[in-house]
This record gives C-alpha cells, sequence and structure tokens, in this order.
C-alpha cells in the first residue's frame, strides 16, 4: 500500500515515517510539509533517522496524494480538513490522528468520507481503543450509581484541553449510558461548585515534563472504586496503530471509521 505522511518533519510525522518503513504490505509513497518548511528537498529517510528512501519532502500534495492509496494526517484540524478534501478527490483512505477538531471540522470529515476512506480517532493506539471498549460496557453495567471521572496528563507543549483521548473515553463512557457527552461533559470546576449532578461525566486536565500520555477512567460507586488506566511510553504506538488502520481501510468502502472497526470491537 502506497502511503504518504503529511507533517513529515513533525515528531509524529518522523515517527509514522519509520513505522511505515518497518511495516510489511506497505511503502513511503511521499512525505508533505507546509511551504517555507527547512525538511523540504530532504529525503524522508534520512529526515526519520533511516537511510534514504528515495522519497523527498515537498509542500506540493496534488501530484503525492493522485499516486497514493492513503495519508497518515496527524497535523492541525486546518490541515486536516484540507487533506480530507484531496483525499475525497484522489478516493484514498485517510488516517486522521488529529486533536482538537470542532463540530465543523467534523462535518467537512463527514462529507469527504462520501468519496474517501476515512479513519478518524482521538488515540490511534490499539491500547486505548480496547480500553475505550471496556469503558462502554462498565459505563453500560454499572449506571449512574458510579460517577464516572476521567483524568488525563500530557506534556507541558499541548494545545488542546482536554485531550482527544479523554473526549474518546468520554464518548465511549456517553455511549455506554446512552447519552450525549455533550450534555453530560463537566470538564472545569473552579470555586462553589455545589454538588455533583448525578450522570455528569467529569475531566480533569494536568500538564507537564515530557509525559507522552496518561489516561484513567474512575468509576466512583458506594463503597467502592474501580479505575482503568492507559500509559504511553512512547509515541511510536500511534504510528503503528495508524499504519494498521490504513492497511484494514484499504479494502473497505468510503465512509467515516473509527479504531473500534479496525479492532473488531
Amino acid at each position: 500500500m502506497r502511503l504518504v505522511v503529511v507533517g513529515a518533519d513533525g515528531r509524529m510525522g518522523r515517527m509514522l515515517i519509520r513505522a511505515v518503513a518497518e511495516t510489511e504490505g506497505c511503502t513511503l509513497s511521499g512525505a508533505i510539509e507546509r511551504a517555507g518548511s527547512p525538511a523540504l528537498g530532504q529525503d524522508a529517510g534520512t529526515l526519520a533517522g533511516l537511510a534514504p528512501l528515495g522519497v523527498a519532502v515537498t509542500d506540493d500534495p496534488l501530484p503525492i496524494f493522485a499516486a497514493a492509496e492513503g495519508v497518515l494526517d496527524f497535523t492541525a484540524p486546518a490541515a486536516t480538513t484540507f487533506f480530507a478534501e484531496l483525499a475525497a478527490q484522489a478516493r484514498i483512505v485517510h488516517v486522521v490522528g488529529t486533536t482538537g477538531l470542532q463540530e465543523a471540522d467534523l462535518a467537512k470529515l463527514s462529507a469527504a468520507a462520501h468519496h474517501a476512506r476515512i479513519v478518524r480517532s482521538g488515540n490511534m493506539s490499539l491500547g486505548v481503543n480496547l480500553v475505550a471498549g471496556l469503558v462502554r460496557r462498565m459505563a453500560a453495567a454499572l449506571g449512574e450509581d458510579f460517577d464516572i471521572e476521567i483524568v488525563e496528563m500530557h506534556h507541558r507543549m499541548k494545545v488542546d484541553a482536554p485531550s482527544g483521548t479523554a473526549l474518546l473515553l468520554g464518548e465511549a463512557a456517553a455511549a455506554g449510558r446512552g447519552v450525549s457527552l455533550a450534555d453530560t461533559r463537566v470538564s472545569t470546576r473552579d470555586g462553589h461548585t455545589g454538588a455533583r449532578r448525578p450522570g455528569d461525566i467529569g475531566f480533569a486536565t494536568l500538564r507537564g515534563g515530557t509525559v507522552v500520555g496518561d489516561h484513567s477512567v474512575v468509576f466512583a460507586g458506594p463503597g467502592e472504586r474501580i479505575t482503568v488506566s492507559h500509559h504511553a511510553e512512547d509515541r511510536a504506538v500511534f504510528a503503528r496503530g495508524a499504519v494498521r488502520a490504513a492497511l484494514w481501510a484499504f479494502a473497505k468502502p468510503p465512509g467515516l471509521y473509527g479504531m473500534d472497526d479496525v479492532l473488531g470491537l
């Protein structure tokens, strides 16, 4: 499978290049960076700390997308929606690990999914998505007798909060209860907040150091507490999950998919 990495000079972009190069059944066919990037013209393999791959980094995605079968995208919302349009035009797979997407961005991805195979997740880790499946089942089984709180910590440079992974886990909990996360989400508490409302799904956000990603879902019930946690120790887990998602989607019809589809959950 011929895969393109966008945002090739970013931390995740370099890991994606390495993951593609190391995975049987796929090859790197293109690497995209923004205009003016110092990485333009460099070999993508060298950029990622590998032997040269014969793929030069470019800022012109049109011919690259036309010759590709999939794109791996961990960029920013504005870039992701732009690449989604190109993926739809090229009728290829678009794996989206970008976080911070708003409702308007998601609407654009849904429109692009009429022609592209889009796999989107707030976290591409196989482990996190297995945890999400467990959280959904636990929320359904435990009901509102158990309060749900989601605690996440990331490195000091992360710009969005709560994290995409925390929201993914919140969506899983809400789905298990058969409610909307938008109606039950509590992201901030400050001052005299009053008692906790039954059914709320709370979020606590921590930032500092170089933490790759820690997430815990706490089910606090009468006289007992259950905590389900995932700790990412290496960003390579996200890259490997993204490549697996691309290979899975290769033979699928156009549509919008998630990692639960990839894992058969």
